[in-house]
């Protein structure tokens, strides 16, 4: 039967011993295979036969019909269908009616034959709620979708259960363009349904930048412009958020359309274009009457604090042209215009900020840090040299979470620009420690900041013994830990510098280097004249060199750790 032998079939089946229904482990009907696989004569020999169960479906629940659907076998649909004990609408396990499939793979003619029935429902679903319809527009077969819309008993509102998409939800999330221009001819569209997302038609059409499509929606009055999805965003808020500025404009010249609408973070259109850096976006919105600029996120976050912050120097102007902008605006947690802007390097928007009566330079955040602490951490020397320049700025104020200050930010960052500009500062002090001892000198040892190391050392009054609280090591010993060669060279050309100082597990420099494999480093540490292993009397210095520590050597030992 499955390989269409004809005449071994009628011989088979003229034997009174051959079951013609009998399965096979899979629940397959000889009839099952000979439909399946476009065997018209078999199936007819088959058919003929009246014990012949014409329904018997698989394990999966698919009988001949759905077989012969699937696979395009319009002649032996024809055949099935002339027998009154085939239900044209038995589904699989899945749900899936003869009608789904044959949409699915785009068999014209067979969705047609099935359609004429009465007893055939266009409608059915499967188990994630896809309809016929729905595998049509999925596998863009735009002329089975002209067809299937062409029968009034097919619904185009149907939503799936997975995403609770409609068809023309659907069809504009995966630009589907010809399906989306069918749909929108009809008059029985659904055009505000919304998805599981709360997405409507136009909402998305506008967030993908479909111009065409949005503009074709707006003109419809039945077309609400301003339903907010599942986190409040409104079509408005995409468009802004995007710099679709035609459909922006189209949006505000109707009436019921809010230019001011607040997302579940506070975010508002303005907000968006401003972070984005559509200046267009952003003068048209400002021309609105009921738009109020200094609206702000959850966050505290102004339209001024995002155009800032990601460097947007014309909107910052924009904003700033309005007499109603407040320039030093905090968010939340204490972050103003002015020190996103020093954050991110914008020197401009820095220098534009400080112009005005009404910016401070020095504002300190939650945890204590100012414009110029940012600055200093990434490195921006231009920035740092400027905000110096105010009268009113702490060069020395450090954080209120660990206590470091901006030349700590810098040392630890390896900014050797920044360190040196902080320490032609007399009031700098070069040697302050933070709340766990660490020092400037000890952050640039540690992350292996050689340059930084010699600039901080050119200042008499940085100790580089200094020990910190946590693991209690000095500069040697983070640096020897770690690798830092050339930092070791610098410190070791010092005399004033101690390499036999132990941290809290006993260990020195040199045993340090030693446990974390660092053999150039044991050398240099082994040339001191002044060096006092502490383990002289069972080590040699082969043995110091050894990647692995030996059992004399090894107290409770830490391995390099992150400052």
């Amino acid at each position: 039967m499955q390989n269409g032998h004809e005449a071994v079939a009628r011989t088979l089946l003229e034997r009174k011993d051959v079951d013609p229904n009998i399965t096979n482990e899979d629940g397959q009907t000889p009839l099952s295979f000979a439909v399946q696989n476009g065997h018209e004569a078999v199936a007819r020999a088959l058919l003929e036969l009246k014990d012949v169960d014409p329904s018997i479906a698989n394990k999966d629940g698919r009988t001949p019909l759905l077989f012969a659907a699937q696979n395009g076998h319009e002649t032996i649909v024809r055949i099935l269908l002339q027998r009154n004990d085939v239900n044209p609408d038995l589904a699989s396990e899945g749900g899936r009616t003869p009608l789904s499939f044959a949409a699915q793979n785009g068999h014209e003619t067979i969705v047609r034959i099935l359609l004429q029935r009465n007893d055939v429902n266009p409608n059915i679903a499967d188990e994630d709620g896809r309809t016929p319809l729905s595998f049509a527009a999925w596998n863009m077969h735009e002329a089975m979708v002209c067809i299937l819309l062409g029968w009034n008993k097919v619904n185009p509102n149907t939503a799936d259960a997975i995403l609770g998409q409609s068809l023309l939800s659907f069809a504009m999330r995966n630009q589907y363009e010809g399906v989306v221009k069918i749909l929108l001819q009809r008059n029985d569209v659904n055009l505000n349904t919304t998805d599981l997302d709360g997405q409507t038609p136009l909402s998305l059409a506008v967030e993908n930048g479909h111009e065409a499509v949005a503009r074709t929606l707006l003109e419809r009055k039945d077309v609400d412009p301003s339903i907010a999805n599942r986190d409040g965003r409104t079509p408005l808020s995409f468009a802004a958020q995007n710099g679709h500025e035609a459909t922006m404009r189209m949006l505000l010249q109707r009436n019921e359309v809010n230019p001011e609408p607040a997302d579940k973070d506070g975010r508002t259109p303005l907000s968006f274009a401003a972070q984005n850096g559509h200046e267009a976006i952003v003068r048209i919105l400002l021309q609105q009457n009921d738009v109020n600029p200094n609206l702000a996120s959850e966050g505290g976050r102004t339209p001024l604090s995002f155009a800032t912050q990601n460097g947007h120097e014309t909107i910052v102007r924009i904003l700033l042209q309005r007499n109603d902008v407040n320039p030093d605006l905090a968010s939340e947690g204490g972050r103003t215009p002015l020190s996103f802007a020093a954050q991110n390097g914008h020197e401009t928007i820095v220098r534009i900020l400080l112009q005005l009566s009404g910016v401070n330079p020095g504002p300190t955040d939650k945890d204590g840090r100012a414009p110029l602490s940012f600055a200093a951490q990434n490195g921006h020397e231009t920035i740092v040299r400027i905000l110096l320049r105010q009268s009113d700025v702490n060069s020395d104020l450090a954080d209120t979470i660990l206590g470091q200050t901006p030349l700590s930010w810098a040392a630890r960052n390896g900014h050797e620009g920044v360190v040196r500009t902080l320490l032609e500062r007399r009031d700098v002090n070069p040697d302050i420690a933070d709340e766990y001892g660490r020092t400037p000198l000890s952050f640039s040892a540690h992350n292996g900041h050689e340059r930084a190391v010699r600039t901080l050392l050119e200042r008499n009054e940085v100790n580089p013994n200094t020990v910190d609280i946590i693991f209690g090591q000095t500069p040697l010993s983070r640096a020897a830990q770690n690798g830092n060669e050339g930092v070791v060279r610098v410190l070791l050309g010092r005399d004033d510098v101690n390499p036999n100082i132990t941290d809290q597990n006993g260990q020195t420099p040199l045993l340090l280097a030693a446990h974390s494999g660092h053999r150039r480093i044991v050398k240099l540490l082994w040339g001191r004249t002044d060096l006092t292993p502490r383990y002289a009397a069972a080590l040699k210095p082969k043995e110091l060199l050894s990647p692995e520590p030996t059992e004399l050597s090894q107290p409770p030992f830490k391995r390099a750790r992150r400052f």
